[in-house]
């Protein structure tokens, strides 16, 4: 039987992450709160993001700033899209 946790998210109970995808204090709080689906909705927001700004996400300025997006997308009220950003 699948983990399930009280999404912070979703807003309801879903099937929880396997394992803690991030390090440290964060990613703890992000394997106690995040369902599968969002952390797959983080993935493809990252995406778009390191696409957008053209991160290199091995720098150590381009992971702070994913870093901070991650909280705010999970735990602050979101994460913005740039302000360029034009879906295709």
């Amino acid at each position: 039987m699948p983990r399930t946790v009280n999404c912070v998210l979703l807003k309801t109970q879903a099937e929880g992450l396997d394992y803690q995808t991030y390090p440290g204090p964060l990613g703890k709080r992000i394997f106690d709160n995040v369902s599968k689906q969002a952390w797959q909705q983080w993935v493809a927001h990252q995406t778009m993001l390191i696409n957008e700004y053209r991160l290199t996400p091995i720098e150590p300025k381009a992971r702070q700033f994913l870093e901070a997006e991650m909280e705010k997308f999970f735990f602050g009220g979101g994460s913005d899209k740039p302000p360029d950003y034009k879906a295709t």
